[in-house]
């Protein structure tokens, strides 16, 4: 059978205990997912493998490519334990963090973790709990801060700890991370999204250890990324906006600039960016989102995002599938008005001087001109349809790869329809594969055009030099073709 979506902006859906049979995963992929992320903060590498087993059995069935991204839990900074259950703690108290390894009290709690104390100064802010309790540092040393407490409430065993403003001596990968990134590239994982980066040298760092055996995303958490945003997105193969820790970093009404600051950035760079956390949550509980959710959505689409992300909802929520449908329906629509269609012209990213640039720029505006129906690429390490899906063309963009892992990966980008075809041996073959391609998953008919790009020689990773426009003819007839 053949699987076209109809939404250009990809959907990222979690497995999780309500979605991890071959039935559910099946019935999530119908429903519009194009990427399902594995979540290592959870699960054992016996459920991951399963569920990855089922996702590939899918893509047998379907004949589709389906990128699947394991998300790495990264460091977890939390308190000690107390000895006598939660606290209170009220504005204006005076509280200590410490090493101590004895249970809290009243007065203080164990924080095991020297990295903090070595980089805190006084003035500096703690959130605790996610951002519910908050601390300002009075006092520190290598092994200690005394704090006043600021916003005051309960405290409870090994809560969460936020340092905001602060750019912490840790590595993005715990022991835990290295060894999960192992399993899961063995086990096959097209994505590895990295958490707590904060700095470029945290995705080099990462690199180095997958050794191109998938493709590194940047989870963008920390306001310290923020601050390096260029240099991350330039040595990420893909960004994340996770918004929700970096709503408890930030104040909230900044999030959504910080959301759009972010996409421009990747757009610019022609860097795949997924607009993630809490877009449709109601709908773990309800059948349907809130009108503020649906809302949410469409932003993430008319700022041009490859992708959203449902977490929650698809993880653990009361409905799955339905919340993944609400999903392709919002996108759809969207993709319907005018207005979104300008406003993705409008910000449409200036081609650098290079022959790869000019070639996918003059492939947007020329099937825009004669009103192609789809551009095919030609592409071995996915540069090319990187290239040509940056300029946001009004058609479908299908992605023709010889490699099983570069069709997966594409999955993620938007408005990609990714395939495995040989590669070319000809410039006859190269026509006659992209036609043959576009026309069984029904993108044109007998007198559409297609644009297709490609570069010589085939099979030459990032050499996007030639371009044809050719015409579908009925099939004992030559298609026609012209262009350079």
């Amino acid at each position: 059978m053949r699987i076209r979506r109809e939404h250009l902006t990809k959907i990222v859906a979690t497995l999780g205990p309500g979605t991890s049979s071959p039935e559910k995963i099946d019935a999530l992929f119908r429903a519009g997912v194009d990427v399902f992320r594995l979540n290592f903060s959870h699960g054992a590498y016996e459920e991951h493998k399963k569920r990855l087993d089922a996702i590939r059995e899918v893509e047998n069935e379907t004949g589709r490519p389906i990128a699947v991204m394991m998300d790495l839990q990264g460091p977890k900074l939390r308190v000690g334990q107390f000895g006598d259950g939660p606290i209170d703690l009220a504005t204006g108290d005076h509280f200590r963090l410490d090493l101590t390894d004895k249970a809290g009290d009243q007065s203080r709690i164990q924080l095991p973790h020297p990295e903090i104390f070595a980089a805190l100064e006084t003035g500096a802010e703690l959130l605790l709990d996610d951002g519910r309790v908050k601390l300002r540092v009075t006092e520190c040393g290598k092994e200690f801060a005394d704090t006043e407490v600021v916003v005051g409430g309960p405290l409870s065993d090994r809560k969460g700890v936020n340092v905001p403003g602060v750019v912490l001596p840790l590595s993005p990968l715990t022991k835990k991370d290295r060894a999960d990134m192992e399993f899961g590239l063995e086990a096959g994982v097209d994505w590895c999204a990295l958490s707590f980066v904060q700095r470029p040298e945290d995705i080099e760092e990462a690199k180095i250890l997958v050794r191109d055996r998938a493709l590194v995303l940047a989870k963008l958490e920390k306001p310290a990324a923020i601050d390096r945003l260029d240099g991350i997105v330039e040595l990420a193969d893909g960004i994340m906006v996770a918004r929700g820790d970096l709503g408890v970093e930030m104040p909230p009404e900044d999030v959504p600039i910080l959301q759009r600051r972010i996409v421009r950035a990747c757009r610019r760079a022609g860097k795949p960016v997924v607009v993630a956390t809490q877009m449709l949550d109601s709908m773990v509980e309800r059948p349907v989102p809130t009108r503020a959710e649906a809302t949410d959505v469409a932003n993430a689409v008319y700022e041009g995002a490859d992708a959203v992300m449902l977490s929650a909802e698809t993880a653990v929520g009361k409905y799955p599938v339905e919340a993944v449908e609400m999903m392709n329906r919002i996108i759809n629509r969207v993709q319907k008005d005018d207005a979104y269609w300008k406003n993705l012209a409008s910000e449409r990213p200036e081609p650098e001087a290079t022959t790869p640039d000019a070639i996918s720029a003059a492939v947007q505006q020329i099937g825009s001109t004669i009103d192609a129906k789809a551009i095919a690429t030609y592409t071995t390490s996915g540069s090319t349809t990187l290239r040509v899906a940056r300029q946001r063309p009004e058609m479908p963009v299908i992605c023709l790869t010889p490699r099983t892992d570069t069709a997966r990966r594409m999955a993620i980008v938007w408005g990609v329809h990714s395939c495995r075809a040989p590669d070319a041996r000809s410039m006859e073959d190269m026509i006659e594969t992209a036609v043959h391609q576009a026309r069984i998953d029904e993108f044109v008919e007998t007198d559409d055009r297609i644009v297709i790009t490609a570069g010589l020689p085939f099979g030459t990773p990032g050499k996007t030099n030639i371009l044809r426009i050719a015409r579908i003819r009925p099939k004992d007839e030559l298609h026609e073709v012209s262009g350079f």
